[in-house]
């Protein structure tokens, strides 16, 4: 009882410096994003190199700066993380899926993985604050066309690791992820291997439709588990394309309902 009643007479975990120190990230984010678009990419593009080198020089330099915002945002009190099975990704070829509960999740899988393409909102290449950055690192615009498709298996194909999230938008709260087929059929067309990234938020925040001031009443962890790898031709050997893509599909959506659910029963947030 005495330390049920503590933890209700708690201060909610600085709320107001974490409101601050959430805005300033913010600015800081977009603040960046034009700053890398003016002076950073053409500085870069003055170095010697071929395409694929000014590529690679975008990329880890997004890469840098995305784990450093992490680093500055913890270090503000926004947010800690845990992150388990880091090391196994960044391989040749290799899908890295993730679902997707926060609008942050891209920056964390980047930030640790700096030389990977991603499949991005379509709409971040006319933002004025993310247009330089997608373009020069050419990522992948989800626009849900053929050639989408065909961008994304290619990247595979020439060994470049590529981060997608099936379900093409962040999870609703208190809902299972619903992911698309598409993902699961650019991994039979090009990936290697598939490692699955399992995301979780306590509490929810930066979910759809959730205004960035609306911050949770304590500091949110971020927790970051990487999965056991699969093996697309598993699926591919099942059927033509089409059947093996909507059974692989099914396989990764069971597979995170599943690790979900053992996590919120079994993981409990530390403290701060």
């Amino acid at each position: 009882m005495e330390l049920a009643t503590s933890a209700m007479n708690r201060p909610r975990d600085a709320y107001l410096w974490r409101l601050t120190a959430t805005a300033l990230s913010f600015l800081l984010f977009g603040l960046g994003g034009l700053c890398l678009r003016l002076l950073v990419f053409p500085l870069l593009a003055c170095l010697p190199g071929s395409g694929e080198q000014h590529r690679q020089r975008a990329r880890r330099t997004i890469g840098w700066l995305f784990w450093r915002f992490i680093l500055i945002m913890r270090g503000l009190g926004v947010l800690t993380f845990e992150i388990s099975g880091a090391e196994r990704l960044g391989r040749r070829g290799q899908m890295i899926i993730a679902n997707h509960p926060s609008l942050i999740d891209v920056v964390f899988l980047l930030g640790r993985v700096r030389d990977a393409n991603c499949v991005v909102k379509h709409s971040l290449f006319g933002n004025p604050f993310t247009r330089g950055p997608v373009r020069e690192a050419q990522y992948i615009g989800n626009d849900g066309s053929l050639d989408m498709l065909d961008s994304a298996a290619a990247s595979l194909q020439q060994g470049q690791p590529l981060v997608i999230f099936p379900e093409g938008t962040r999870t609703p709260p208190g809902q299972a992820p619903a992911f698309h087929r598409g993902a699961a059929a650019i991994a039979l067309r090009g990936a290697k291997i598939i490692t699955p990234v399992i995301i979780q938020v306590s509490p929810t925040t930066l979910t759809k439709h959730e205004p960035w001031y609306r911050i949770p009443r304590r500091r949110v962890h971020f927790s970051l588990r990487v999965g056991v790898d699969i093996d697309p031709q598993a699926f591919a050997s099942l059927g033509p394309a089409p059947l093996a893509s909507r059974k692989l599909n099914d396989y990764l959506h069971q597979y995170y309902n599943k690790e979900l659910a053992t996590d919120e029963r079994c993981t409990t947030r530390p403290e701060p």
